[in-house]
């Protein structure tokens, strides 16, 4: 019998990509922390290898764990839809998407409005790219998504501005002129790939993308591995193991939009935007100070 990668497991490891380790996936999926790392090393004995590895005092993915992660997003998509499309919901529920840039801030946000709105409903969630995003939204298989508006072609519900701001592992030197800054990014299309290249470029400051990653998990742990600088969202608790730099040049925010479904909640969606605007609107500081609170420890 051909090998199977169980649905179950691989939801717990996204979840450990998007919410950055065990414990905080754990906490998102209402679930002890053995229970996540068993899902995980089922996955790992499926393979035959190991899809993630100690680095420090957190976890990274490996290369193996990286091609997995893309495939799992996909599967758990696919599945979703199916099971929307061909069994309907149990009950009341609401899908909310996000991108997956500064999405421990705008889930608990997104949460908190739709069941202010509706306070028995089941909230599932969408991480994907924002194209993405919105073609489910269009589909009606999500019912409201939080996304970059320049990297959908698509305007919205505008929300604010994401500040971004330049990170790299402790100890990482800037590389003195005329040697090309390293840059690790998200592969094309992404808008902030682009506005990274953009602002050194317009600074006249030689750059070379020294990794690419299909997901934001293998720019944070190619940052880490001290390969180069990143240009992340800058909104609550920096990345773990990576800290700000203030010796690159600065990079204006860049904007963020809500799409809903035809026909999805008024109250529900009024106050989503509500809440996605404040935080944005507060600003990078302020939005730490707030964010603590409502994103997951």
């Amino acid at each position: 019998m051909a090998p199977v990668l169980d649905i179950t497991a691989l939801r717990s490891l996204v979840a450990v990509a998007d919410r950055g380790g065990f414990h905080r996936a754990a906490e998102a999926l209402a679930l002890s922390q053995s229970a996540v790392s068993q899902h995980v090393r089922r996955l790992e004995k499926t393979l035959g290898r190991p899809v993630v590895e100690r680095a420090g005092r957190g976890t990274r993915f490996t290369a193996d764990g990286a091609r997995l992660l893309e495939q799992a997003r996909r599967i758990i998509a696919v599945h979703d839809e199916a099971v929307r499309t061909l069994l309907g919901d149990a009950g009341d529920s609401v899908v909310i998407g996000s991108t997956e840039h500064a999405a421990d801030q705008i889930l608990p946000l997104l949460t908190a409005a739709v069941r202010e709105a509706r306070p028995e409903c089941r909230v599932r969630f969408r991480i994907d790219r924002s194209a993405r995003l919105v073609e489910a939204v269009e589909r009606g298989t999500v019912d409201l998504a939080v996304y970059v508006t320049e990297a959908a072609g698509t305007e919205g519900t505008p929300v604010g501005g994401l500040p971004l701001s330049w990170y790299a592992a402790p100890g990482w030197v800037l590389p003195e002129a005329p040697a090309p800054l390293p840059l690790v990014a998200i592969e094309d299309p992404c808008a902030i790939r682009r506005r990274a290249l953009g602002v050194l470029a317009e600074r006249a400051i030689p750059t070379t993308v020294v990794c690419d990653a299909g997901y934001l998990a293998g720019v944070l742990d190619a940052a880490r591995a001290g390969l180069g600088a990143a240009l992340l969202a800058s909104v609550g608790q920096g990345p773990d193991g990576l800290t700000e730099r203030h010796d690159l040049p600065p990079v204006p925010a860049i904007r963020m939009s809500a799409h809903a479904r035809r026909g999805a909640d008024p109250v529900m969606v009024a106050g989503a935007v509500a809440a996605v605007s404040a935080l944005l609107s507060a600003g990078p500081a302020a939005a730490r100070d707030s964010g603590s609170a409502a994103a997951p420890a």
